[in-house]
């Protein structure tokens, strides 16, 4: 029996055109219309690329960290993990999934449940206790993965302005005890 070659790991700067190039197929996916604003604002793979390279390059602390889903040496999934930053977060205990995204061709492939995975160990050997994750109040797809790998809504929301400048996406926050 042959063994698939997927893992998550750490990324790296070099993966910062992989993530890219995930987000933005992500992003086409779930805005649809929304994409020709972001590209009318300057938004592109390029511009993406470079952004990833510079903030996995140099991370704000050492407990922010990015994690890719790999299928042989191709980014098919990333992850952001570190300190919740939220007003009722304890900054020692609380971490939080910052980012968690599957390349939507590549969905049901397994990549999702190992990133979460691997997000948790990193959140645990970060030394946080508890992990929360904010998701778009309509994306049942996604609360419905989290739900089923035991996170709970703990009953914070909130209204953001939608990165294609339409109006504003609402959140609510899910968590989940990691010791």
């Amino acid at each position: 029996m042959v063994a698939a070659d997927v893992s998550v790991r750490v990324a790296w700067p070099a993966d910062a055109g992989g993530i890219a190039a995930v987000q933005l197929r992500s992003w086409q996916e779930r805005y649809d219309d929304g994409l020709a604003v972001l590209a009318e604002q300057g938004l592109d793979a390029a511009t993406l690329a470079g952004a990833w390279q510079q903030s996995l390059s140099r991370p704000p602390e050492a407990r922010h960290r990015a994690l890719v889903a790999l299928a042989h040496d191709r980014v098919v999934g990333f992850a952001v993990t570190g300190p919740n930053a939220d007003p009722d977060a304890d900054a020692a205990a609380d971490g939080e999934m910052a980012e968690f995204t599957v390349d939507p061709a590549e969905t049901r492939a397994g990549h999702g449940s190992r990133l979460l995975q691997a997000c948790v160990d990193t959140l645990v050997a970060d030394g946080f206790t508890r992990a929360v994750c904010w998701l778009d109040a309509a994306d049942d797809v996604f609360r419905a993965f989290l739900t089923d790998a035991g996170w709970e809504p703990d009953g914070a929301s909130r209204e953001l302005a939608d990165e294609a400048g339409s109006g504003s996406v609402k959140q609510v926050r899910l968590h989940t005890a990691l010791a």
